[in-house]
């Protein structure tokens, strides 16, 4: 069976677990808590599994893989049904570019690493970091947003009316929004995909507050 090392709130682990509830596959959750014991992602054990010390990693028999994206199209590509990516090499671009529209510019800036950093190592305040954190996703969501309406390729969800990458990475960041107050008033688009992917029992079993170790 599949392991998942993972945190309730981490974004990345976030999509792998939707990925999986797509796809209908059994695994074993194993909790790694960021922030108890100084972080336990950066155990030696953990590290044995991960050297990054991130969370999520993926064991498939004595196969250990890190990186969520990555996760997420092998996932794809030794479970393909359903697919999480479009048949066209130009929608699949699309696809692709939505995703790491999120996860490689929204998501790094406001990883848990580099708020730690800000507020302990530069001695920024919690209004001026939580502000930190607002500013980039309200940048990134102002290019989402442009793109899924623009681009006439988004339907129920991002591309179409299947889920695909693109809402694996968006819901995680709606979820991010949210819980620091972002204004998502001028973003319909985005709140509406959310909301109908949030319908759906993959998601709603995958977010975090379904967690065993939600808190």
């Amino acid at each position: 069976m599949l392991k998942l090392y993972s945190y309730f709130r981490s974004s990345a682990a976030f999509r792998v677990r939707i990925a999986l509830a797509l796809k209908g596959l059994p695994f074993e959750y194993v909790p790694v808590h960021l922030l108890k014991d100084g972080g336990q992602q950066l155990s030696e054990q953990y590290r044995a599994l991960n050297a990054n010390a991130l969370v999520p990693t993926l064991l498939d028999d004595d196969h250990a893989l890190s990186q969520s994206m990555a996760i997420v199209e092998y996932l794809d590509e030794t479970h393909p049904e359903p697919a999480l990516l479009p048949g066209t090499a130009l929608d699949r671009a699309y696809v692709r570019a939505v995703s790491q529209s999120i996860a490689c510019e929204i998501h790094p800036l406001n990883n848990l690493r580099v708020l730690k950093y800000l507020k302990h190592t530069l001695g920024v305040s919690e209004e001026a970091k939580d502000a930190w954190y607002r500013h980039w996703i309200e940048i990134g969501f102002d290019g989402l947003e442009a793109t899924l309406t623009r681009e006439g390729k988004a339907g129920r969800f991002c591309f179409g009316d299947t889920p695909t990458l693109a809402d694996i990475c968006l819901v995680p960041q709606v979820f991010n929004a949210q819980r620091f107050q972002v204004d998502l008033e001028p973003y319909p688009t985005i709140v509406r995909i959310f909301d109908a992917c949030m319908e759906l029992p993959a998601f709603q079993q995958a977010a975090p507050k379904a967690q065993p170790d939600a808190e």
